[in-house]
């Protein structure tokens, strides 16, 4: 994504109870960290790690309820890489009224 000429990489964030949530609908649920905390504290690291690399990273609060809507209509698992188009989705949104 790419916004005034800089590029913008969008980061799935869920607060504890829609990441429960999502636990609850992904196909492997191996793909997941085991706890909450341990997903907020890689999240994070990876966050920096991205941000230290000269990326710009807006975390995109996501909705599970509304991830798993967007799935069905376009025939999606419910997985890393449809949540990632899923992200990106939204920030093309957010920008294109911008």
């Amino acid at each position: 994504m790419r916004h005034e000429n800089k590029a913008i990489l969008g980061f799935a964030w869920y607060d504890e109870a829609q990441w429960l949530l999502l636990t609850g609908v992904v196909p492997d649920r191996s793909e997941l960290c085991e706890t909450f905390h341990d997903w907020e504290r890689a999240a994070i690291a990876a966050v920096r790690k991205i941000e230290t690399q000269g990326n710009t990273v807006e975390r995109v609060p996501v909705e599970v309820v509304a991830l798993c809507a967007w799935c069905r209509e376009r025939g999606l698992p419910v997985n890393g890489a449809a949540r990632a188009e899923y992200v990106t989705s939204i920030l093309r949104g957010k920008y294109a009224r911008a």
